[in-house]
C-alpha cells in the first residue's frame, strides 16, 4: 500500500509500521568499551552516538530506545545520552561521545543552533552526522536529515481544527458554518526548527478564515514568535492559556478551538481550560501520546498527529548503516531544508492524522500501542 494513502483526511488508517516498539531501558547510555571496529567491515562494531534532547516526553524516550536496539541489532555499539533540555549538558555529551571516537551521530538537538563548535569536530574526525527531527543548523557538518513532513503535519493539524469546529467537513470540503469560532494559536518553541514547518503549514490552512472573520483569536496573539511555547513545555502552554483566558476572554465567553503543534501543550491548555471551569474546546496536538490518546478516547482532545517514530528510528539506522559501509543513504528531498549553509539532504516521512474514530485501529491494531496502554492513559 502507498503510505501516502494515509493522508486522506481523518478517515486515514491502516497498519503503520511493521516493527515493534522496543522495551524502556532504564540507563541512559550504554558505554562501549571503545568505538574501533572489531572487524566484518569498514563500519561493522563500530560506536554511534545516539543524543536525544530530553525524557521530558515519552516520544523522545521511544526514539531513543527504538534507534539504540536497530543499531545494536546490525552490530552496532551504542552511547545513547539524554540531555534534559540542557544546552550546555548536550554539548557536553556531543564532545564526550567524540571523545570515544564514534564513528557516526545520530543527534535530535535542543536548540538547532548551538552544537556548531562540536560538529566543526566531528567533521574534522570524519564523523557522519545525521540529524534527528530537528535540523541542525549554521553549520556545515551535518551530513543527512531524517524527519517527517512537518509542513505536511502544519496542514493536518490546521485542517484537523477546522473538521473539529464544523468548517470542514470529513473530506476537508468547506461546509456553511461561519462561525465566527474563537480560536488560540499554540506553537513550539522557536529554538526547533520543525516549529516554523508546522506554522507555515497551518497557517496555509486556517489564515483565510482569519482574515474572513470566521476565525477570531481573542488575544490578537497570531505570530510564530507570539504563539511559541519555550522547550515546548506543557506547564509553559498552560501559563500562556490561563493569561489568555485572563486577559482577553470575558466572563461566559469561550474558547472553541486551541491549534496545539504538540500533545504536551494540548494537555497544558486543556489543564487550563478545565481549571478556568470553561467549555472543552477543540483542541489539536502532535505525537500520539499515550495520555493524549486517552484524552481524545474521552472526548477532551480532538486530535494529533502519529509519526511513527518506529519509522523515524529505522530510517536514521540506515542512513548510519549505509555512510559507514561507504554508501550513500536513501533520500527523497535535496531542496527543501537549508540549514543556512547548506541544503541538507533529507529523507521525509509522512504521518497521519488520529481522532476518537480511528484511534484504535491507527495506533493498537498496527502494534504502536496496545489496548491497555491507550484505555489507561499510561
Amino acid at each position: 500500500m502507498d503510505r501516502r494513502q494515509f493522508l486522506v483526511g481523518l478517515s486515514a488508517a491502516g497498519v503503520i509500521g511493521a516493527a515493534a516498539l522496543a522495551g524502556c531501558s532504564n540507563n541512559d547510555t550504554t558505554t562501549p568499551t571503545d568505538g574501533e571496529s572489531p572487524g566484518g567491515g569498514d563500519g561493522a562494531g563500530a560506536l554511534v552516538g545516539v543524543l536525544m534532547p530530553t525524557k521530558t516526553s515519552q516520544r523522545w524516550i521511544d526514539d531513543g530506545n527504538n534507534v539504540k536496539k536497530a543499531l545494536e541489532d546490525k552490530g552496532y555499539k551504542v552511547d545513547l545520552l539524554y540531555a534534559n533540555d540542557d544546552i550546555p549538558q548536550q554539548q557536553q555529551q556531543l564532545d564526550a561521545v567524540l571523545g570515544k571516537n564514534a564513528k557516526a551521530l545520530i543527534i535530535a538537538s535542543i536548540d538547532g543552533t548551538t552544537l556548531a563548535t562540536g560538529l566543526k569536530k566531528a567533521g574534522e574526525q570524519g564523523v557522519k552526522v545525521i540529524a534527528y527531527d530537528r535540523l541542525i543548523n549554521e553549520t556545515p557538518n551535518v551530513d543527512y536529515y531524517v524527519t517527517f513532513d512537518n509542513q505536511n503535519v502544519g496542514v493536518q493539524q490546521g485542517t484537523s481544527l477546522l473538521q473539529g469546529l464544523g468548517v470542514f467537513d470529513a473530506e476537508g470540503k468547506e461546509t456553511d458554518k461561519k462561525g465566527p469560532f474563537n480560536v488560540e494559536i499554540f506553537s513550539g518553541a522557536v529554538t526547533d526548527n520543525n516549529s516554523q514547518f508546522f506554522y507555515n503549514g497551518a497557517m496555509s490552512v486556517i489564515q483565510k478564515y482569519i482574515d474572513s472573520g470566521v476565525l477570531k483569536v481573542q488575544s490578537g496573539q497570531t505570530t510564530l514568535e507570539q504563539t511559541a511555547t519555550p522547550y515546548w513545555k506543557q506547564e509553559e502552554a498552560q501559563k500562556r492559556c490561563d493569561a489568555i483566558l485572563g486577559g482577553f476572554y470575558a466572563q461566559g465567553e469561550k474558547m472553541d478551538g486551541a491549534l496545539c503543534a504538540y500533545d504536551g501543550l494540548s494537555r497544558g491548555v486543556l489543564t487550563s481550560i478545565q481549571g478556568a471551569g470553561a467549555p472543552v474546546p477543540i483542541i489539536t496536538g502532535q505525537d500520539a501520546e499515550v495520555p493524549s490518546c486517552k484524552l481524545i478516547l474521552d472526548g477532551d482532545q480532538y486530535s494529533t498527529i502519529l509519526k511513527d517514530t518506529r519509522e523515524l528510528a529505522a530510517k536514521a539506522v540506515d542512513m548510519v548503516d549505509a555512510v559507514l559501509q561507504g554508501k550513500e543513504p536513501e533520500v527523497n528531498d535535496t531542496k527543501t531544508y537549508d540549514n543556512k549553509v547548506k541544503v541538507v539532504p533529507a529523507f521525509l516521512l509522512e504521518s497521519v492524522v488520529v481522532t476518537k474514530d480511528n484511534l484504535m485501529e491507527v495506533v493498537v491494531d498496527s502494534g504502536y500501542y496496545t489496548k491497555e496502554q491507550v484505555e489507561s492513559g499510561k
